[in-house]
């Protein structure tokens, strides 16, 4: 994790928000930690940049994911993770559509919540258990959907799940990074999502993975 690393951290509760605050300068303690009490404060800060914003989903004259949705617009190239009392998984799933990259259940404990922030930072989706646990697909219905790639995509869909920029996938199978852009398209057609966080958690929620064979091989 970056020394620099620089976290808005947006709740209007002031006792969780320094129990958050306190967990991100246990993983760097040289961070800094900028704390909001509501989203127009929040928005007011669009000069700003950040790498990384913890965002309430239930905050004051804030309706559903509203909030979310100003927020990306307004700081459209910083992660947002999603802190929330609600841990529906539908409400998950609306959040990670929605442009987070990630979910935190209030409920969750400080050393899963650690590794949470970490994963996204590392370019990854968190996503807690029970959106996976309450996944409606079948097994038949992700094998259909692997048959239907080649060993090379599975391969960068793999290192995408792994959190992996296209550069690095490109050089771990040993192929060009227009290839791997190209790979992914097909691999986004199929699971029917438009981008790379819809992606991971289109293919966690399949658990494409649990299953898979060693997609190294050489065919494209």
């Amino acid at each position: 994790m970056p020394s620099s690393l620089s976290v808005l951290l947006v709740d209007d509760h002031p006792l969780f928000r320094e129990g958050l605050s306190n967990l991100i300068m246990g993983l760097d303690p040289q961070a800094t930690v900028e704390q909001v009490g509501s989203l127009d404060t929040a928005l007011t800060l669009q000069t700003q940049t950040y790498q990384l914003i913890l965002l309430d989903l239930n905050l004051p004259n804030v309706a559903g994911l509203d909030g979310l949705t100003r927020m990306k617009a307004t700081f459209p190239d910083t992660p947002i993770v999603v802190i929330s009392g609600d841990d529906d998984p539908q409400t998950i799933a609306q959040a990670i559509q929605g442009g987070a990259s990630g979910f935190i259940p209030k409920s969750t404990n400080v050393a899963v919540t650690r590794q949470a922030i970490q994963l996204v930072m590392a370019h990854g989706v968190y996503l807690p258990p029970q959106a996976l646990n309450a996944s409606s697909a079948s097994k038949s219905a992700a094998h259909s959907l692997t048959s239907q790639l080649s060993s090379r995509q599975l391969a960068v869909l793999q290192g995408l799940l792994q959190g992996k920029p296209n550069k690095v996938i490109a050089r771990d199978i040993g192929i060009a990074e227009g290839t791997v852009k190209a790979h992914l398209w097909t691999v986004y057609q199929l699971l029917g999502v438009n981008n790379r966080t819809q992606a991971m958690y289109r293919a966690h929620e399949l658990q494409l993975f649990q299953d898979m064979k060693d997609p190294r091989s050489s065919d494209l």
